[in-house]
């Protein structure tokens, strides 16, 4: 998994990792529990030396230095699971109440909730990146985005201007907001004060 090489099939799985656990991260409850090493998409089982495996010490250990070789994609996926740490940490997520559900797009393939005042849009589609896609937001303000799994230093392709505020549209007496979303792509949005 060198950064150079060029694989759809390990692209897609890298984006799905982050999507997945940012998606149980702020669904889950009031807690977030990981097994140690999963951060970084550890290419390997974890199993103890025991009957079964002949006491075999081949696998009970973790490799720590893939995460820390820049020249490894595992940079990214720790460089991702860092800032989403943060992020719910500074929001204060994991002591929000439930999430409420704003769009459920089975179409596109779209999920759009809220939780604790924050804005969670994941496309999940293989192929469809949806330009202008609008869905209802509780209140209206400037919305900026908090964190975007498809951020380059997350090894996304960073096909969206981090720094554009989103004003919401007032439409028949609801709010609403107008975004590009890039296939297997989540966004975390925060009204702006």
């Amino acid at each position: 998994m060198k950064k150079e090489d060029e694989n759809i099939i390990i692209e897609r799985g890298l984006a799905l990792h982050k999507m997945i656990r940012l998606f149980t991260i702020a669904l889950g409850g009031e807690g977030y529990l990981n097994f140690i090493g999963n951060e970084f998409g550890h290419p390997e089982w974890i199993d103890f030396p025991r009957e079964g495996n002949d006491w075999s010490y081949k696998y009970a250990r973790r490799q720590w230095s893939l995460a820390d070789n820049p020249e490894l994609k595992y940079e990214w996926l720790n460089n991702f699971d860092k800032a989403m740490i943060h992020c719910v940490k500074r929001s204060g997520i994991l002591s929000a109440g439930f999430a409420r559900q704003l769009n459920m797009d089975a179409l596109n393939k779209v999920i759009v909730f809220e939780r604790g005042g924050y804005i969670f849009v994941f496309n999940f589609h293989k192929e469809n990146a949806i330009p202008d896609y609008r869905f209802s937001v509780p209140e209206s303000g400037n919305y900026e985005i908090v964190l975007n799994t498809d951020d380059q230093k997350f090894g996304g392709h960073s096909r969206i201007d981090e720094k554009f505020t989103y004003q919401s549209i007032n439409e028949d007496s609801k709010q609403y907001l107008q975004i590009y979303i890039p296939n297997r792509t989540a966004l975390v949005f925060r009204i702006r004060n």
